[in-house]
């Protein structure tokens, strides 16, 4: 993936990012992502554990989720932009979903020769439920400097 190459100057309030869409979310993924995390819980890996728990069955780790959020935001703004980074989990990935992260600018700053711009940030799935949402600040080269 080549890393967008955006300037303070260029972004305008209200304009979005680009999207990115992940999935269909895959068994094999969660997989990977527990060996890669540490997260070893059984609900994102054991279907009959996760319905036992009373999860309605096996779904993907938030902080994967938040990953491809995060991935969206420096996809768009550049490798060593994201300053901050907050979300809220507001509903669950399943297995075969297919994840679409957004983002919205909402505010830009230039103070002290630092130019940030903050971002809506959030994911929703293929039936549009937000599973996702959050706000973002990243740091972008301006085009004086």
């Amino acid at each position: 993936m080549k890393y967008g190459k955006v300037y303070f100057e260029d972004v305008v309030v209200g304009a979005e990012i680009t999207s990115l869409q992940k999935g269909p979310i895959q068994q094999i993924q969660l997989t990977r992502y527990a060996g890669a995390s540490g997260d070893f819980n059984p609900i994102h890996q054991d279907d009959e554990f996760a319905k036992a728990a009373g999860m309605g069955g096996v779904f993907a780790h938030g902080m994967l989720t938040m990953g491809f959020v995060a991935q969206a935001v420096t996809d768009w703004a550049g490798a060593g932009s994201v300053r901050k980074i907050g979300v809220r989990f507001t509903g669950l990935v399943r297995l075969k979903d297919t994840v679409t992260c957004r983002g919205r600018v909402v505010d830009k700053v230039a103070k002290d020769g630092a130019h940030t711009v903050e971002l809506e940030i959030w994911a929703e799935n293929q039936r549009g439920e937000k599973v996702v949402t959050g706000r973002a600040t990243v740091g972008l080269p301006s085009r004086d400097r």
